[in-house]
């Protein structure tokens, strides 16, 4: 009977990888639900075609990403790449010090500087952007100090210019640059810049051969993270752009809204979560790789 009872019990390892399964088991149907099946969705949508009705037909076709590699498209590809690696790039230059000097303050101070970082997060994007074209309009207050200094003989059109999009892009997500770079500066480890000290190095030297190498990969989690999101974007371009600059995300947003061309823009989605996958990879690869230590 003890064996029987035995030979029909469930081992503990097998029990704990039920509870794993039955544990994940939300996260998995939320992932296939909202991720999984809708990617499949415009993968099979951007290999079919629409009819004169602007109706979709699934039937098997090239021609939508055959379309995407006309010039028309592939300038707007890399004018929507060109702005995004700007952006990263300024936020780059701007957010590593502020991130430095965040994480090297005193914990009292740095409460402060982090919230002073995460205050424009209380409001909405939108309402941001739309701060940023009053103070860039004709009538707003950059030309008005520049003509109260004597700078400008007339108002310049700052609007609706490749500079209005990269600011746009760069004030929306310059704290998802400096919040990787802190949490990077914050577990600097002081004895191997104080080693570094004494081996004779000096501030700059002790900088770009420790402090850089050991905050890199919030660099490039900072880099992702504003990169992505940058290229698709459109909002921010759609307003501060005025649509004389498009990108890629304002045309596929068109394509599915406007145009009603579904299998068009969801070859160009797919080509963009193809770019957005390499961006990726060279990023993690970049983490991963000796030097990056």
């Amino acid at each position: 009977m003890a064996d029987s009872l035995q030979g029909g019990s469930v081992p503990p390892g097998q029990q704990a990888g039920w509870r794993s399964w039955l544990l994940l088991s939300p996260l998995l149907v939320w992932l296939g639900l909202f991720v999984l099946l809708p990617t499949l969705l415009l993968v099979l949508t951007s290999f079919s075609r629409r009819d004169d009705m602007g109706r979709v037909i699934y039937s098997f076709t090239l021609d939508n990403y055959l379309r995407c590699f006309d010039a028309t498209w592939l300038s707007i590809f890399g004018s929507s790449i060109l702005y995004a690696l700007v952006a990263t790039v300024i936020c780059v230059l701007v957010g590593y010090p502020a991130a430095y000097t965040i994480g090297r303050a005193s914990p009292k101070n740095r409460r402060i500087l982090l919230t002073l970082v995460m205050v424009p997060f209380w409001t909405s994007f939108l309402i941001r952007t739309y701060a940023w074209i009053s103070i860039l309009s004709q009538e707003g207050l950059a030309n008005s100090l520049l003509l109260s200094a004597h700078m400008i003989p007339t108002p310049i059109g700052m609007m609706y210019t490749p500079f209005a999009i990269v600011l746009g892009l760069v004030y929306n997500y310059l704290p998802f640059m400096i919040l990787p770079i802190y949490t990077s500066v914050e577990k600097l480890d002081n004895s191997l810049i104080e080693a570094a000290y004494d081996l004779g190095a000096g501030p700059l030297r002790a900088f770009s051969s420790v402090i850089i190498p050991l905050t890199r990969p919030g660099i490039a989690a900072g880099a992702l993270l504003v990169f992505v999101p940058a290229i698709a974007m459109y909002a921010i371009t759609t307003l501060m752009g005025g649509g004389s600059n498009p990108t890629i995300g304002e045309v596929i947003q068109n394509q599915f809204t406007r145009a009603r061309n579904q299998p068009f823009g969801a070859a160009l989605g797919v080509l963009l979560m193809l770019l957005f996958l390499v961006t990726f990879l060279l990023l993690g690869r970049k983490k991963s790789s000796p030097h990056a230590a």
